[in-house]
């Protein structure tokens, strides 16, 4: 069997780097998600996109192509409810709101989110 190139190798290591940056940043949505909703009643999608955004002085900001996939599958795991609502606009939308598998599942993401950085924090204090 052929060892694969450098270049081969250079691009699976970067694949899987890729992968695991994605699953951070989805386990971080998740958690500014299931905040922002546990602090409101319910919202929908543009309504949390402000709010993290607002809430974070304009340093996090949340694309749509990141958001809805995220509270379609936060929906499918029962950690969030969805239903049809007016906006303060007038027009349809999704209002998304915390189930209580949500509020469970948020106290776990909080501790781990400390977990985290008190390491990273312990690591640019040492480094």
């Amino acid at each position: 069997m052929r060892r694969p190139s450098r270049s081969a190798l250079w691009r699976m290591e970067k694949a899987i780097m890729r992968e695991q940056k994605n699953d951070i940043l989805q386990g971080t949505l998740a958690l500014l998600v299931l905040k922002t909703l546990a602090s409101n009643k319910r919202l929908h999608g543009y309504a949390i996109t402000a709010h993290i955004q607002r809430a974070s002085a304009e340093l996090l900001r949340v694309e749509e192509g990141s958001l809805y996939p995220a509270l379609h599958r936060m929906e499918q795991e029962g950690l969030l409810r969805a239903e049809w609502g007016v906006t303060e606009k007038n027009r349809e939308a999704r209002f998304y709101s915390l189930t209580a598998k949500g509020r469970k599942q948020l106290a776990q993401e909080e501790e781990s989110w400390a977990r985290l950085t008190e390491g990273v924090n312990r690591v640019m204090r040492y480094a």
